[in-house]
């Protein structure tokens, strides 16, 4: 049995690169982790959802351990 997953992030926004933090305009009815960076073919993330949240939450952590260290 298939789940379909609903994440109902509403209309607009932008999918973001986790790698070259490249940004493009999300497209409705397309998940941004099934769209490719058009620089360097990296899946996308949705901007302000829970993965990139987390991906903000591990760059802070990189940058202050990089000033520290």
């Amino acid at each position: 049995m298939t789940i379909k997953r609903r994440h109902e992030m509403g209309d607009g926004g932008c999918c973001v690169c986790s790698k070259c933090g490249e940004k493009t305009l999300h497209r409705d009815g397309v998940p941004c982790q099934e769209e490719r960076c058009p620089a360097c073919g990296v899946k996308l993330l949705r901007e302000g959802s829970h993965h990139h949240k987390l991906l903000q939450q591990k760059q802070q952590e990189k940058m202050l351990k990089k000033d520290s260290g």
